[in-house]
């Protein structure tokens, strides 16, 4: 039964409502043993409970589980935003998302591995040179931007991971030059997750409603935007190619038509 007017308004409003409620429990699901120690570390940090030793040891632990949980679990996520944001919105969530778990699990958790890699050499090399080496504090300062770039560049990594039929190489630097090349792009990609984060902070409740699937659209809707546009150009390229080759074959024949007229 289809619904009109405003009926049908609210319960395109409430379907969309339980498809992102839906996703969202997916992911906290497979990332549940992250989570898990990452609240422990908020309750500890905000309760002022534990020491440093205990602190570390969460960090560890979310280092260690954020490739093997996180990042197979977002990129199913983004398998199904992708189909959202393509306009196929009448695929089975469930399905699509262990479909997108199975598929891109071995490139996501590698891409996991490398990035934790990168961000805690990143954090370490911030930390000590913004804490005990006061007069290198400018490159310190470099490095938080590498970080930042480093994390802006994980939302392209995701999208390419589940939009092309690339090589993990290919995926990871693919989503770093897409991420530099695009400045425009990646800035409204941060400002849309910060604005989702901040929301999130205000009712914590969000987190587990909507917030992880929201920014993932958000992310996937530039990176979209960006393939558009690209493939515009390569098939303007490809046009203005053909026309030229068109061209210089026409000029080849009326070339050749005046050596036959001089022979005659």
């Amino acid at each position: 039964m289809e619904f009109k007017g405003a009926m049908g308004g609210l319960y395109r409003v409430t379907e969309w409502i339980s498809r992102i409620a839906f996703s969202n429990i997916l992911w906290a699901l497979c990332s549940v043993p992250f989570l898990l120690v990452a609240v422990l570390k908020v309750i500890m940090l905000g309760s002022g409970t534990g020491g440093p030793n205990e602190q570390i040891t969460l960090n560890w632990a979310l280092c260690i589980l954020a490739p093997f949980t996180v990042f197979p679990a977002t990129a199913a996520l983004f398998t199904v935003v992708r189909k959202w944001v393509m306009g196929n919105t009448d695929v089975s969530t469930f399905r699509t998302y262990f479909q997108g778990y199975k598929e891109n699990y071995v490139k996501s958790m590698l891409g996991g591995i490398i990035y934790t890699l990168l961000f805690v050499v990143m954090y370490v090399d911030v930390t000590v040179y913004m804490t005990q080496m006061a007069n290198f504090k400018i490159v310190g300062i470099l490095m938080l931007v590498l970080m930042i770039i480093l994390f802006i560049s994980m939302f392209n990594f995701f999208s390419i991971i589940v939009h092309y039929q690339m090589t993990f190489k290919e995926v990871v630097t693919n989503s770093i030059l897409l991420t530099i090349a695009r400045p425009i792009r990646v800035f409204s990609t941060l400002v849309g997750a910060a604005v989702l984060v901040y929301i999130g902070l205000r009712y914590p409740a969000l987190y587990f409603i909507c917030i992880p699937t929201l920014i993932a659209m958000v992310a996937f809707f530039n990176f979209y935007a960006t393939y558009n546009k690209l493939q515009l150009q390569v098939e303007k390229k490809k046009l203005e190619e053909q026309e030229a080759e068109e061209k210089a074959q026409k000029n080849e024949a009326e070339f050749q038509d005046e050596q036959d007229l001089k022979h005659i």
